[in-house]
């Protein structure tokens, strides 16, 4: 297998990695167990389907020379994706001792960097102390993987299943000319406007009494330490409020987590009160049949959180008008799409102004609220069913929270990663999110 070079969003997750902000996402799943070997018996099992799965046998290789196929000005100074010859599963799948906290311990997990030298992935399985179940850690570095490439990677070492194939959705069409490399910083500037003017626009009316700004929770100063917390809520329920007051799940899961966030720093005595913090929303752009499938094919939404608002159904009504001009504008335009513009960036520019676009991520958002897609069918690992599983996104610099949502088997799984220092009361975060839910059912009713 030849070498194939990293996407441009690839590169750029690649070389904005520091050994205090790791660009790994990861996903806890919780098994049910019966012997007490059941967790030792599923380290093995990883071990031993590990080699057989390609994606993971590839390491990510610094690169100043690229292959003579790959000889394009352009690429100078990126990096290639290939197989490590001195791939061992051992490397990478860790048994660890029994465990009474499973949130605890991945989060002090999840807080290592992986190795840069080898396939850069994980899979820490967590025997429980009560022996009825054990847990799995997968993390995949953001180079190698994106959440949905991440699902594949993972299934791979799973027990077999047959997965419904997957509908091509239809592309649409390309809007304007490609942009010129030379003219990116004034393209982005001008795009960091636009989508500004569009934010204070569009929230104008349900945030014209509030004097918008963010959190001291969300803009504390990093400490490199992870901290992480998970919920699991009815589908049901959040069907009936969607059903209810219109719009789609995503939206009344945003709303979830904008009230979820008002209680919690209420709570802490950060107050809420005009709090609007800007909340970035990942958009999926991969599209099947490309020439690198397993790329990061990333663009977002950009929309302010109604935290401010004391009104549960105002605040989903909020969410789901900014989510609906989002959509109509497209992923394509606004400053939630300024990932695009990595495409147009010379390799070399990536590995250069890693560290700069990295801390200007704090600039371009507050906190990052992203849908991580799970097959509807029961996942299993030796048997042994997969009951729970919280997606685990990446804590950018100058970020304290990180939220992702993936729905599986009639429940909605909130995985909460926080700064472990500014946000020592994640927990309280988890269950201000179970709260919100029955809030919103209660407003829901007659």
């Amino acid at each position: 297998m030849s070498p194939d070079p990293l996407a441009p969003l690839d590169l750029a997750f690649w070389n904005i990695e520091s050994a205090e902000h790791p660009m790994h996402l990861g996903a806890l799943g919780v098994f049910e167990a019966g012997p007490a070997t059941a967790g030792a018996h599923a380290a093995d099992l990883l071990a031993a389907r590990a080699p057989a799965v390609p994606g993971l046998r590839m390491r990510i290789k610094d690169t100043w020379q690229p292959p003579l196929a790959l000889r394009r000005p352009y690429a100078f100074g990126g990096a290639t994706r290939e197989p490590d010859p001195r791939f061992d599963p051992l490397d990478h799948v860790r048994l660890h001792a029994p465990a009474t906290d499973f949130h605890a311990r991945a989060g002090r997990l999840m807080q290592r960097p992986l190795e840069r030298d080898r396939p850069p992935w994980e899979a820490h399985v967590l025997p429980g102390v009560d022996g009825g179940t054990f847990a799995v850690l997968f993390k995949f570095h953001h180079a190698l993987a994106d959440g949905l490439r991440a699902l594949t990677l993972a299934a791979g070492v799973l027990d077999p299943m047959d997965l419904p194939a997957p509908r091509p959705r239809p592309e649409r069409p390309p809007r304007g000319r490609v942009p010129d490399v030379r003219a990116l910083p004034d393209r982005l500037r001008d795009a960091l406007a636009d989508a500004g003017r569009a934010l204070d626009i569009g929230a104008a009316a349900a945030l014209s009494t509030l004097d918008v700004r963010s959190s001291p929770a969300l803009t504390a100063e990093s400490s490199g330490t992870r901290r992480i917390a998970g919920v699991a809520v009815d589908l049901d329920d959040v069907h009936h409020v969607r059903k209810t007051t219109g719009g789609t799940v995503n939206d009344v899961l945003i709303a979830v987590v904008a009230g979820a966030l008002r209680r919690w720093l209420d709570e802490r005595g950060d107050g809420s009160e005009g709090v609007a913090p800007r909340a970035l929303i990942p958009v999926s752009k991969r599209r099947p049949r490309t020439a690198h499938p397993q790329g990061n094919r990333l663009s977002g939404y950009l929309m302010r959180l109604p935290v401010g608002d004391p009104d549960p159904l105002s605040r989903l009504g909020t969410v789901r008008a900014a989510m609906d001009r989002n959509k109509d504008a497209g992923p394509g335009r606004g400053a939630g799409a300024v990932a695009l513009l990595a495409d147009h960036v010379p390799a070399l520019g990536h590995r250069i102004g890693g560290p700069l676009v990295s801390g200007a991520a704090r600039l371009w958002f507050d906190i990052l609220v992203t849908s991580v897609p799970l097959p509807s069918l029961g996942l299993r690992l030796g048997g042994h069913p997969l009951t729970e599983v919280y997606p685990l996104a990446p804590l950018a610099r100058g970020h304290s929270l990180a939220v992702a949502v993936s729905t599986y088997r009639g429940q909605v799984h909130f995985g909460l990663v926080a700064d472990g220092k500014a946000v020592p009361d994640l927990d309280r975060l988890a269950l201000a999110v179970t709260e919100e839910v029955e809030t919103l059912l209660t407003a829901c009713r007659p």
